[in-house]
């Protein structure tokens, strides 16, 4: 029998280096829905809020344009979060839901992913 744990992504796991201070940070509302962790790639839909980046969508959020800093809960509502928008260096291994074209997206916002 084993007792082998594996543990979730830890806030900011993802980030090798941001700005001085937070400036690479922003505070951002994640639209309604499933959990999210730390490091997922959002983009912004027609309505301002972040959503899960996903290429093939056409509501905005098929753009990369952040990256979630902690994990979120599911919620039916709209939820107060931080992300990683400009000025940083991201380790590819530790996000969720990056594609050649997000890679792409991010770098335009001068978040390299290494």
């Amino acid at each position: 029998m084993s007792n082998v744990k594996v543990q979730g992504s830890q806030t900011a796991e993802f980030l090798v280096s941001e700005g001085n201070g937070q400036i690479s940070r922003e505070h951002i509302v994640v639209k309604a829905g499933p959990a999210l962790p730390s490091g997922q790639v959002l983009g912004v839909t027609s309505t301002g809020e972040y959503a899960p980046y996903d290429n093939a969508a056409n509501d905005g959020s098929e753009v990369a344009a952040a990256v979630l800093y902690a994990p979120l809960p599911a919620s039916e509502a709209p939820r107060s979060a931080t992300g990683i928008v400009r000025l940083a260096e991201i380790a590819a291994a530790r996000l969720t839901g990056l594609d050649a074209a997000g890679r792409t997206d991010l770098a335009e916002r001068h978040m390299i992913v290494r």
